[in-house]
């Protein structure tokens, strides 16, 4: 019988704030999503959630909504990261 191992282990998320490698979310928070993102180290904004809405409104960052509040599923968010990469300068 040929069996296909499946690694069960969620990715790892290098971003958590205390520097420990924790693993990445299925469902992400807004500030999971910005560590995420690593928003503080490549932005400048004194709002990290300001990117993150404009992130949203004018770039269809996918989110949906439970009990009335955005969270980000890690999948969705990866593959618009992915569909979002340019080349060139």
């Amino acid at each position: 019988m040929n069996t296909t191992q499946h690694n069960l282990e969620p990715p790892a998320n290098p971003h958590s704030p205390d520097g420990e490698f924790q693993p990445c979310p299925t469902i992400m928070t807004e500030e999971e999503l910005i560590r995420f993102l690593r928003i503080p180290e490549i932005s400048s904004a004194s709002d990290h959630r300001n990117v993150i809405e404009n992130l949203k409104r004018k770039h269809g960052l996918p989110r949906i909504h439970l009990c009335g509040k955005a969270v980000y599923l890690t999948d969705a968010v990866k593959r618009w990261l992915q569909s979002h990469v340019t080349c060139g300068q």
